[in-house]
């Protein structure tokens, strides 16, 4: 089954993980050992998660990395397939 519109990790990492602590984006950033602009810019959906984010944010909250990676595959994945529309590919059909 597709889900048309999965969530970025971002939305479920700024709800769930900093809401649920009361964190600010400057604290949090300061946790994960990156810089606020970068960390906003996932959180806001700007920017892919990337594996040395997904395994920051498990070592500073215990959320699974292998979870927010497959959340980030999941999100790019719908938005591939939501632009196939204006994609020019032909089907290849091999000479028999």
């Amino acid at each position: 089954m597709q889900i048309l519109s999965p969530a970025h990790p971002g939305e479920v990492i700024k709800e769930d993980v900093i809401g649920a602590y009361g964190l600010s984006v400057t604290d949090a950033a300061r946790v994960l050992g990156v810089g606020r602009p970068a960390l906003s810019a996932v959180l806001n959906g700007r920017a892919s998660l990337s594996p040395d984010m997904a395994l920051r944010c498990e070592k500073a909250f215990g959320i699974s990395m292998d979870l927010l990676l497959k959340m980030q595959l999941q999100f790019d994945i719908a938005q591939v397939r939501k632009a196939t529309k204006n994609m020019k590919v032909q089907k290849f059909k091999p000479v028999a």
